[in-house]
């Protein structure tokens, strides 16, 4: 005859399969709270974003110690919805992520690797979290990462040693353009948002 579960241990059986129940459900909504993006973006004009980011560039760019302007552009990104769950993937009417890109030629390995490492410390101090960072120097390449703000604001730099090139770039966090959120055909192109920005000019800031 098969030996029968006590009522002490039916309580114990229950409360073991309660206990698996409710931490199943807050990893669940830890998951759902990690994953999803919230939209609730600030409203924010293209020229403001492009101070914000430009101002990112121009401080880098000068503790890289560079001595010659770069070549260098504004870029504007789609923002993205991901959903209550964390597993859609839409693109937001009306929300823009700026950025703005860097590159120059003819960079020694003299000037890039000791800018770099530079660089790095000073972002360290300054709060931004270093992603990834890899020295180079003797032939290989270098490279940082950086982040702040939950990595709603971002910085990249890379030296190219086989070609002496530099390239960098910072990107501000999405925001709303003030007005009308879709443009006139309908759809929105975040494009829209780089109408009223003027070329950016990046190089060693004046002496003081």
């Amino acid at each position: 005859m098969p030996e029968q579960i006590t009522p002490t241990h039916t309580r114990a059986l229950g409360f073991g399969c309660g206990a698996v129940a409710l931490a199943v459900l807050i990893s669940l909504a830890s998951w759902i709270v990690h994953n999803a993006q919230s939209t609730d973006y600030a409203t924010v004009a293209p020229e403001k974003r492009a101070r914000q980011v430009f101002r990112f560039s121009q401080e880098a760019y000068d503790a890289l110690g560079f001595g010659a302007g770069a070549g260098s552009t504004f870029s504007a990104g789609f923002c993205y919805d991901n959903g209550p769950l964390g597993v859609e993937d839409k693109t937001v009417d009306g929300a823009y992520r700026l950025s703005h890109e860097w590159a120059l030629d003819h960079v020694p390995e003299s000037q890039a690797v000791p800018g770099l490492r530079r660089l790095s410390r000073r972002l360290a101090e300054e709060g931004w979290k270093i992603s990834d960072y890899r020295a180079g120097g003797a032939g290989a390449d270098a490279e940082l990462f950086v982040q702040r703000d939950g990595g709603d604001e971002r910085m990249w730099f890379t030296w190219y040693a086989d070609r002496e090139y530099f390239d960098g770039g910072a990107s501000v966090p999405c925001a709303y353009v003030p007005g009308p959120r879709t443009d006139s055909v309908g759809s929105w192109d975040p494009d829209s948002a780089l109408a009223s920005l003027p070329e950016p000019v990046l190089g060693p800031s004046p002496a003081r």
